[in-house]
């Protein structure tokens, strides 16, 4: 019997609740192809620290690549910096899909850690530097 390949994917598709208003994002579209892999439920911004639900938080002049780079910073609704926290989600993240030898992942668009359209988020932008490719939903 074939092995099923494994693949990371936003937990906020998955119906979790882990949203930064503490909701989901189900995608019932995501979960259909998700039927074809082991997948493993990943929220970095939870990893890196924040909690659920938190303020929403944005990238500042720059994208996901940028913020890897020292140039941009994450800051949340409030003006505080949430860099250290996406980065270390972000990083997380990369260990846990080098862990298990994942190259795929299907992220939530839009997110500033996740998104890879219309800009790429921090942890999108880390795994994508990696070689792992990331399907936007």
């Amino acid at each position: 019997m074939k092995q099923m390949e494994k693949c990371l994917v936003s937990a906020c598709l998955t119906g979790l609740c882990t949203r930064y208003d503490g909701q989901s994002k189900t995608h019932t579209g995501c979960l259909q192809l998700l039927a074809k892999y082991h997948w493993v439920p990943v929220c970095p911004e939870q990893l890196g620290g924040l909690s659920t639900p938190r303020p929403p938080a944005n990238l500042i002049n720059g994208d996901g690549h940028d913020v890897l780079a020292g140039i941009c910073r994450v800051v949340d609704q409030h003006r505080v910096d949430r860099t250290d926290a996406f980065l270390r989600g972000a990083f997380m993240t990369l260990a846990i899909a080098q862990a298990q030898g994942i190259r795929l992942c299907f992220f939530k668009s839009g997110s500033p850690s996740c998104g890879y359209a219309p800009v790429i988020g921090v942890t999108a932008a880390l795994l994508q530097s990696r070689g792992i490719q990331i399907i936007p939903f």
